[in-house]
């Protein structure tokens, strides 16, 4: 098959299943072109005229992945949640909402939420304390927890992240930011799902999918981030994590903390596992040593 009269093809290929059939859709950017052909193994569709542009196109596809997702939003602000629940809606995610933390847990228990935005100042159960409900069992270990915070709230982040939360977004809360840092916390929640369960280095064992660590057999429950740390720590014995490296991997690119939060959780590691597994490295960083 040949193509001509084009100055410039540029196309786009996505691969998909229908009723059992795989279709390769190229997207030709033309002004005139239409040319449908078969081949013995696939069938090979070429279009033009087309009436969405490939961000159109992939926002669809991207719309239909986020269909299965669930969020939970939590705050006692009705312009806050309404605003939060039309834009991720427009994205094709399933959204709930709750005005309160007692409000949220019962909702979180019957709905099984992927992701829970969390609001810290709320009346009858504040975030705090409802994101440490919901970290105390296994049944909601999987479930990603943002809060909601004003800018340079550090007590509030750090408090946070102590009692398990994921990530946290501040206010005021643009929707671009909001759905990139919701991308961002998807990404790095399966990434993390891909790793071996279990790990055994020396009297120390890590176990991914209870979020548990045992030293000597005996059972230490870590906040959701000193887990993380800590699994990064041990991922590569001996090896020296710079603390750029820990922040990206363990918060993410689009977190701002600064270097006191890796400290802190360094140091209630230390205080929980004794201080002969983590190592620091002056003006480098952490690396965990047997």
């Amino acid at each position: 098959m040949e193509i001509d009269n084009f100055h410039t093809v540029i196309f786009f290929r996505l691969i998909f299943q229908i009723e059992s059939n795989n279709f390769i859709i190229l997207y030709l950017f033309s002004s005139q072109a239409s040319i449908i052909s078969r081949s013995v193994n696939i069938d090979l569709i070429i279009c033009s005229h087309l009436r969405f542009t490939i961000d159109e196109k992939l926002t669809i596809m991207e719309s239909n992945l986020n269909s299965q997702k669930k969020i939970l939003l939590v705050d006692d602000e009705p312009d806050i949640l309404e605003f939060m629940e039309y834009n991720l809606k427009k994205e094709g995610y399933i959204v709930f909402a709750a005005k309160n933390g007692a409000e949220a847990l019962k909702i979180t228990k019957k709905e099984h939420p992927h992701l829970i935005i969390l609001d810290i100042m709320m009346p009858e159960l504040d975030g705090i304390e409802t994101c440490r409900k919901l970290r105390e069992g296994n049944e909601f270990k999987d479930v990603l927890i943002a809060f909601l915070t004003a800018r340079n709230e550090d007590y509030s982040q750090i408090a946070g992240f102590d009692v398990g939360a994921d990530d946290y977004i501040t206010k005021p809360i643009k929707p671009r930011l909001l759905l990139s840092r919701i991308n961002a916390l998807f990404r790095r929640h399966n990434t993390t799902e891909t790793k071996d369960i279990k790990v055994s280095l020396g009297d120390i064992e890590i176990d991914r999918e209870q979020y548990l660590v045992r030293k000597k057999g005996k059972k230490i429950i870590l906040p959701r981030k000193e887990f993380e740390l800590f699994a990064l720590l041990t991922s590569k014995p001996g090896r020296v994590f710079t603390r750029d490296e820990i922040l990206n991997t363990v918060w993410g690119i689009d977190v701002v903390v600064g270097d006191r939060t890796i400290d802190v959780h360094i140091r209630k590691l230390r205080e929980k596992l004794g201080d002969d597994y983590i190592k620091t490295v002056k003006g480098i960083g952490y690396k965990f040593d047997l």
